[in-house]
């Protein structure tokens, strides 16, 4: 597995990364524990060095503790990336509303990730999302302080603005930024990219595949139950995906012409954007795992980069629901 840096930090990971969101849940299954642990090990075997986690997926806390127990074995050869700033109690574990990176509550929540990851460091940690009642220069100040402690390496946002950005960054260097960005997702080419390159900073694709979109395997006629994120989504409603198959139909063109599948191309057009891009696909079944690992050996020449740009594809629908866009923060 070729490896990268998250900007011009020191932080070297795999190209491909892996998301480990929906191995607790999210898609409508919450797949079987064991086999999730033998998935993240199986990953580290096939090269992958970089996994995601956070304190609220799997309800909270679970998915940390998945990924954890996974991880013990390796601790010296992964990196391990997690995030902060959700209303959740760091006891019981119940959700709130809204945000919450209050210095105190920020301190109190990497305690227990600490504990969770069985780690005595966390490699990269996130604010997950942007609390617009805290300022980014206490919250930045605060994580400088746990990294002065030893407690985290380096310092992400997720999902946050160029303003914002900036505001955390000259405080404390931030490493990495985590943004939802693929093919159907190009918001961040306009200014969070050119503010990332100028100042150093990696970019850390979620949803690269555009929630399993962009594999080729959702057609025009899919339907998702009620516990499926998807099913609130509206870039997946019925006339919406009638529209967005057609974006599939380039991939699948350039796909055919390089032996790779669609959901590769959409990788290694990612990979191909900047050198400072590491996506992190999550899968919790192995043929996906090894074609997504794939993607990092399948080059895109010019020509294939412009037959994609060339389509300048118009994606129809909101990349989630009202009421998640405007709890994103930026």
């Amino acid at each position: 597995m070729q490896k990268r840096k998250l900007g011009t930090a020191a932080l070297e990971v795999s190209a491909i990364g892996l998301g480990c969101m929906t191995m607790t849940g999210g898609y409508g299954v919450k797949p079987e524990r064991d086999e999730m642990i033998r998935l993240i090990r199986t990953a580290i075997e096939r090269g992958v060095t970089f996994f995601d986690t956070a304190e609220t997926y799997g309800g909270p806390f679970t998915n940390e503790e998945l990924v954890g127990e996974a991880l013990e074995p390796f601790r010296n050869e992964v990196v391990i990336a997690s995030k902060f700033g959700n209303n959740i109690d760091p006891v019981t574990g119940e959700r709130g509303p809204g945000h919450n990176s209050k210095p105190e509550h920020i301190k109190v929540a990497v305690e227990g990730m600490l504990r969770r990851l069985r780690v005595d460091c966390i490699d990269l940690l996130y604010q997950h999302r942007v609390d617009p009642s805290v300022p980014m220069e206490d919250v930045a100040g605060t994580v400088r302080d746990l990294i002065q402690q030893g407690k985290a390496k380096h310092f992400g946002l997720s999902e946050a603005g160029a303003q914002s950005i900036r505001r955390a960054h000259a405080v404390q260097r931030v490493t990495a930024l985590q943004s939802e960005y693929s093919l159907w997702t190009r918001e961040p080419e306009a200014e969070i990219i050119p503010t990332l390159e100028e100042l150093g900073i990696g970019l850390v694709p979620f949803s690269p595949l555009g929630k399993g979109f962009l594999t080729g395997r959702i057609d025009a006629t899919a339907t998702f139950s009620k516990s499926d994120l998807r099913a609130r989504i509206p870039r997946f409603e019925p006339d919406a995906l009638k529209h967005n198959v057609a974006l599939v139909a380039v991939l699948r063109r350039v796909a055919d012409r390089k032996g790779a599948t669609p959901a590769q191309i959409a990788l290694a057009w990612l990979l191909a954007q900047k050198p400072w891009i590491a996506p992190i696909p999550g899968t919790t079944k192995f043929a996906r795992l090894d074609e997504n690992i794939g993607a990092a050996s399948v080059e895109l020449d010019p020509e294939d980069l412009s037959e994609i740009e060339a389509a300048k594809f118009t994606v129809q629908g909101a990349r989630y629901p009202d009421e998640l866009l405007r709890a994103t923060g930026r």
